[in-house]
């Protein structure tokens, strides 16, 4: 009979005798996935036990330990096909449009069960456009008729691509930034056929920097909001309304790219990001911007402006590679719903910019009287995130773990069966209910009486 150490714990030294049979492997496999209620099919447990016994063989061979035993390999291997790898967890770090858990929360949505009316008119009972269930209500919004692509970096380069591959497009190199994971403009531009016109110096461009770079070859006049970096100090770039005066004089077409696009004033309640709208109100041409930041929905490109700019866009062949899918559609529906009907606390990320901190400060001192004396609740402070509005934080009320391993803690939380994401602030972990949903917090409570 094998020894209990050959399916859990190494204790010494191991020979190749010391590692289990893949048959011997396999049922105690079966077994124990049993007694968690799961039975995968049989070949998935052997394949994945014959692999963990050669990777303890190979080990050996190098005269080393194997790191865990192949039951723990194996066990584990077959446990992760088992459990969906994109999974729920509780955002208490505070940042509202946290760029690795999703950006924008999204809103509650039924998706059809079965086929749909995805390109189809009930109305005519020929072909339609998925086009229609998304921008109809954009145009409700914006004031503009918009189509929808998979990511704003998608809209950049689709624009692009249509108006003005082969000829120059003019921009400011203060605006030539990097959008996050080592992806920048000046690299998606090129790749949709256009050549950059790089005007003016990194914290300042005029209008007459613009207008001198204007030749036979220019196509589009190019504007980036700097909605994930800021400079200060010594700075200038043109007015909106000023690139639009001279995009008329020329004629040529004006887009400005809004980063993360807010259709929502959020002003008052300190969130100084401009609208949507109200760069096609001051004549911008094209504009695109994010659906999962400020707008609150779905990860998209949104493509808004003059009729026959926007038409022609569409029609590029490129827009197909780009479109959006079915599931897209249901939930960005939802979303625009909403915000067409100012219904601003049904779509998360909204009500979580919005919400006073009073509010987070009474749901915070009601969870602590639940959890008792191992957190405390103090003033400090959320973040915006996802690439938005740089350095602005929004006043809120922390939970404060009194605990002297804040690491540990951290860790502890996040390995639950519903990951809980904290964050560690002045070495002390710290939860913020800004960005966790009311039904969420018994499980911070249950995971830190537990603690």
């Amino acid at each position: 009979m094998l020894r209990e150490s050959t399916f859990v714990h190494y204790h010494q030294d191991v020979t190749l005798r010391d590692l289990p049979s893949v048959d011997a492997l396999i049922g105690t496999i079966a077994s124990s996935l049993l007694d968690l209620g799961h039975d995968p099919p049989a070949g998935l447990i052997r394949d994945a036990a014959r692999r963990a016994v050669e990777v303890a063989r190979q080990a050996i061979l190098q005269g080393a330990n194997p790191p865990v035993t192949p039951f723990l390999m194996a066990r584990g291997d077959v446990l992760r096909l088992l459990r969906p790898s994109l999974r729920h967890v509780v955002n208490a770090t505070g940042v509202v449009l946290h760029t690795n858990l999703g950006r924008a929360p999204l809103p509650g949505f039924e998706v059809p069960a079965g086929y749909s009316n995805l390109e189809y008119d009930l109305a005519t009972g020929r072909r339609g456009k998925r086009d229609t269930h998304a921008g109809k209500l954009l145009e409700a919004i914006l004031g503009a008729p918009a189509i929808v692509v998979n990511n704003n970096a998608a809209a950049l380069y689709l624009i692009l691509n249509e108006l003005a591959a082969g000829g120059e497009a003019v921009v400011s190199r203060g605006e030539l930034i990097e959008i996050g994971d080592g992806f920048r403009i000046p690299d998606i531009m090129t790749r949709s056929g256009a050549k950059l016109r790089e005007v003016g110096t990194t914290n300042r461009t005029t209008i007459d920097d613009y207008r001198e770079a204007i030749g036979p070859e220019t196509k589009i006049l190019l504007r980036v909001h700097p909605s994930n970096f800021k400079i200060t100090g010594f700075t200038a770039r043109p007015e909106l309304s000023e690139l639009v005066a001279l995009g008329r004089e020329f004629g040529i077409p004006v887009y400005e790219d809004l980063g993360s696009g807010c259709v929502v004033d959020l002003k008052p309640f300190g969130i100084p990001e401009p609208l949507a709208q109200d760069s096609l109100r001051r004549g911008a041409n094209v504009i695109s911007f994010s659906g999962d930041k400020l707008l609150g929905g779905p990860q998209a490109g949104i493509i808004a402006g003059d009729a026959d700019l926007v038409a022609r866009i569409r029609r590029n062949p490129m827009f197909r590679a780009l479109r959006q899918d079915k599931l897209f559609f249901q939930v960005m529906e939802s979303t625009l719903r909403a915000i067409a009907l100012e219904d601003y606390d049904a779509v998360p990320a909204l009500r979580m910019m919005r919400m006073a901190p009073d509010e987070i400060r009474y749901r915070a001192e009601a969870l602590a009287k639940t959890i008792g004396p191992t957190v405390t609740v103090e003033p400090g402070e959320s973040v915006i995130g996802g690439g938005s509005t740089p350095d602005l934080t929004l006043p809120t009320w922390l939970l404060v773990a009194q605990n002297p391993e804040p690491n540990k803690l951290e860790k502890y939380l996040r390995q639950r069966d519903t990951p809980i994401i904290a964050r560690i602030e002045n070495d002390r972990l710290v939860l913020d209910l800004r960005t966790v949903f009311p039904q969420e917090e018994y499980l911070i409570a249950t995971a830190l009486k537990a603690n």
